[in-house]
């Protein structure tokens, strides 16, 4: 079974509902769901989101209970924070999550921002529309 890294983005699009978002992202999200994939985020991911679903004012801890009945966490250690640091790229959170999915032995990120994951190595990136394609055309 292929496992996943949801990208924080892919996430707050289903939380938030966000409208050009929303349908790729659940479609992703039902695969989780009917245990066709196996689906990982990180650590600082779920940091970020709680930040962020607060600020929006919803209900940030209800939101995170009902996500990791369905994915689970991947820790952030020293050494993927070092790795990160020294890896080069320029957003130092892509890199971080790059780096968690490379030590995790995960197949595949699921971002809207694939351009931003092109350093990552035997790693596929993709949208969740390609997503989509991709694991249908492997199973």
């Amino acid at each position: 079974m292929k496992k996943i890294l949801l990208d924080t983005n892919i996430v707050l699009d289903i939380a938030l509902q966000r409208p050009t978002f929303y349908e790729p992202a659940k479609e992703v999200f039902n695969l989780i769901k009917q245990n066709k994939i196996i689906a990982f985020v990180s650590a600082t991911t779920v940091t970020d989101i709680f930040y962020v679903l607060k600020r929006e004012k919803l209900e940030a801890f209800k939101y995170l209970k009902e996500l990791l009945k369905i994915v689970d966490v991947l820790n952030v250690d020293k050494n993927i924070i070092l790795n990160a640091l020294y890896s080069g790229w320029i957003d130092f959170e892509d890199a971080v999550q790059s780096q968690v999915a490379t030590e995790n032995n995960i197949d595949a990120i699921v971002t809207r921002n694939t351009k931003d994951f092109q350093k990552s190595k035997n790693l596929e990136i993709l949208t969740p529309k390609d997503f989509i394609v991709w694991i249908k055309n492997i199973e």
